[in-house]
């Protein structure tokens, strides 16, 4: 694994390659870190002959950061970000891979920016921006989501306080404790300064409540040319399972892959199914 900046649209962003292949794998971050893609996924994807390239998202990590509070982006900005890394990575059009709310942001970026991906993995997202979905979407889970935000916020500068309420809304989800918690700490740890509240929340992916996700991409997905996989927790009840199967309906052949046991996360059990299937994608 490598690291390194690269400046894209005015911005620095940081960013991972794992493996040397020639075939680029360009890792959209659910919420805004690149830690939201497991290592073990990355180097399955990477032993699989690709370049896998994880990166921070605008205003986290090692990334440029302005005013996370009030950004001055939009989605389509994010969008235009990834096609601008794949267009640095060389080669052929990369593989572009979104989890979570970073899957809304692959998805525009395939309809904004065509020749520059190859094919589309989603995982655990939805074809609508956050908010209030389509009649047709399944929403949130009501009773998860007021267990989730009823807990009262860590103090964003401690550390331990951090990890343990990461992994105490990971419980509330569905996923793993202990890989949430191992995984904010590692978030806090690459967090800019000193971890004030405002930067240390937002690497969490807070964000997008404040980003402008418009206009609507939903009725453009039938315009995705390329293949497409989209992968969904049977347990998920932060955007449910009918969400990923909408994806499914709505791009041309795209392949539904449901994770019987996974919710939001992918857990590590499932890290050699979804690699497998992410490497078999336009073969």
């Amino acid at each position: 694994m490598t690291s390194r900046t690269v400046n894209v649209n005015g911005t620095a962003l940081g960013v991972e390659s794992f493996g040397a292949g020639d075939a680029p794998l360009v890792l959209l971050a659910g919420g805004t870190t690149m830690l939201s893609w497991p290592d073990a996924l990355c180097e399955r994807l990477a032993a699989g002959g690709r370049r896998a390239v994880r990166y921070d998202l605008r205003d986290s990590g090692t990334s440029t950061t302005t005013d996370p509070e009030a950004p001055a982006y939009t989605l389509r900005d994010l969008a235009a970000d990834a096609a601008a890394l794949a267009g640095l990575l060389g080669g052929e059009p990369a593989h572009l891979a979104g989890i979570g709310v970073g899957g809304m942001v692959a998805q525009t970026a395939v309809l904004d920016h065509p020749g520059a991906f190859s094919a589309l993995t989603l995982i655990g997202t939805r074809p609508v921006a956050p908010g209030p979905p389509d009649a047709d979407l399944p929403g949130h889970d009501e009773a998860t989501m007021g267990r989730l935000f009823a807990r009262p916020m860590p103090d964003w500068a401690d550390r331990e306080a951090v990890a343990e309420f990461a992994a105490a809304g990971a419980e509330v989800l569905g996923d793993d404790p202990a890989t949430a918690r191992t995984a904010a700490a590692r978030i806090w740890d690459r967090t800019p300064g000193t971890a004030p509240s405002v930067q240390m929340a937002n690497q969490l992916g807070m964000v997008f409540s404040r980003l402008d996700c418009g206009p609507r991409w939903r009725e453009r997905l039938p315009e995705v040319k390329i293949p497409a996989l989209v992968v969904h927790g049977r347990r998920d009840r932060f955007f449910p399972l009918g969400n990923g199967e909408a994806l499914a309906r709505e791009i041309p052949g795209a392949r539904l892959l449901v994770l019987e046991e996974a919710a939001t996360a992918i857990p590590d059990a499932a890290i050699g199914e979804v690699a497998e299937a992410m490497l078999a994608l336009g073969r």
